[in-house]
């Protein structure tokens, strides 16, 4: 993945002793103990993160943490106090204001705010085409370009509206479409749809998902809502008195996280709604292929402790489950046979799941299960790993590792002798 923006060791200190706030956070104050001694505010403390091109990396944290701060930072509303701000390999803390003004035009597509940020006394065509205006662009080629993106937003007839006619999921619109219309890679997005009602917040949820799918821009989107921060990020990064708890997707924080704050934080999501089947697998011990026998098969079994085992071709595509008890019986009803025949009737359907598969349809996947673990495939079906119960519980349980044993565990599992 290509690098959008590089972050180095940023901080920002609001106040009158800035160089001594920072030596005092290096030896080890607090964000409340430097604003006690000294008056000064913590806004960013030492912050350190890649974005990626054309991925949504959400800021997530209460009230105070920083991520607002640390998002106007990325294009300098806020002079940063220390550290780069590296963006498509420019250190935009070096630029004077004039290059910085030209930098914004040609990198960002502005910022979408929660109070909508739209100009009143322009039309929705106006303010849409405004980012461009700035730019420069002829009348002509912005009317066309802002024409397009209103279409694609949902705002086609209300061209000639003004804010105060349109109702506030419009209006949020008219602050995404400005912003979209300019063409630039990197678009920042505080709070922005924080008051709306919840139902309009889904749906316009929904649009911003549907139209980077199109778009690909490179999103920065700050929140303090989490069910939002795992609904639209790629990454998310946990904020707490302005530096990083952690980074990582969202099944990444909800099954690993870094620190008994993150842990807290979303101790009350819906795990079986974020994890996934890949994030739950555990690997393949072992697995028979098209041309062992079935004395050599049954010894795969034996050797890896297993009741039965899959069957994939050299490039690991799933060709089925054999269970062990029936491959004992066939052999011994064939064991005068030099070479025993595989018979095709021994390999049976195994209960298959794809790696992006949400942990509730893993569950009903498991409950529907007759025999053997839940195969888990990509979406060329080839085998990537297997699901027990034991991961299954451990993950609803939000523990990282399981000690469950269970009759289908790669690893727990027995074969009597045949």
């Amino acid at each position: 993945m290509k690098e959008k923006i590089v972050v180095k060791n940023l901080s920002k200190i609001f106040g009158r002793h800035p160089g001594k706030a920072i030596e005092a956070l290096a030896k080890g104050k607090t964000k409340a103990e430097i604003l006690n001694q000294l008056k000064n505010v913590v806004g960013v403390n030492n912050v350190s993160f890649t974005v990626y091109e054309r991925e949504i990396f959400v800021l997530m944290g209460l009230s105070g943490s920083g991520k607002s701060t640390l998002e106007r930072l990325l294009n300098r509303l806020h002079e940063p106090t220390s550290g780069e701000i590296i963006i498509d390999g420019t250190d935009i803390t070096k630029l004077n204001k004039k290059e910085l003004r030209e930098f914004r035009q040609n990198h960002f597509c502005g910022m979408v705010f929660q109070n909508f940020a739209i100009l009143p006394h322009r039309t929705v065509l106006e303010n849409v085409e405004f980012g461009l205006e700035l730019q420069g662009v002829d009348k002509t080629k912005r009317r066309e370009k802002a024409m397009q993106v209103i279409n694609q937003v949902g705002l086609a007839g209300n061209e000639n509206s003004y804010p105060d006619q349109l109702s506030g999921g419009m209006q949020q619109r008219v602050g995404l479409a400005r912003g979209l219309s300019v063409d630039a890679g990197i678009m920042l997005m505080d709070e922005a749809f924080s008051a709306l009602d919840p139902l309009i917040r889904r749906q316009m949820q929904d649009e911003l998902l549907e139209l980077q799918d199109k778009m690909q821009k490179t999103i920065v989107f700050v929140t303090h809502d989490l069910d939002e921060a795992f609904r639209l990020g790629d990454r998310i990064a946990i904020m707490k008195d302005g530096r990083i708890e952690q980074i990582g997707t969202a099944e990444e924080i909800i099954s690993k996280p870094a620190s008994e704050y993150v842990r807290a934080f979303v101790e009350d999501m819906n795990r079986a709604a974020i994890l996934t089947a890949e994030g739950i697998m555990e690997p393949v011990k072992d697995q028979a292929f098209p041309g062992d026998g079935p004395r050599t098969i049954l010894r795969k079994i034996r050797k890896s402790n297993l009741t039965g085992i899959l069957m994939t071709d050299t490039k690991r595509n799933l060709k089925g489950y054999i269970i062990a008890k029936e491959l004992g019986d066939h052999i011994n009803k064939h064991k005068n046979l030099e070479k025993i025949p595989f018979e095709k009737s021994l390999l049976k359907q195994p209960t298959i799941v794809h790696k992006d598969s949400p942990l509730s349809e893993v569950i009903n996947a498991y409950n529907d299960n007759t025999f053997g673990p839940l195969a888990v495939v990509d979406d060329n079906n080839r085998l990537q790993g297997v699901i027990v119960k034991g991961a299954i519980i451990s993950a609803l349980a939000g523990n990282a590792e399981s000690d469950q044993t269970d009759d289908d565990s790669p690893t727990t599992d027995k074969v009597k002798e045949t």
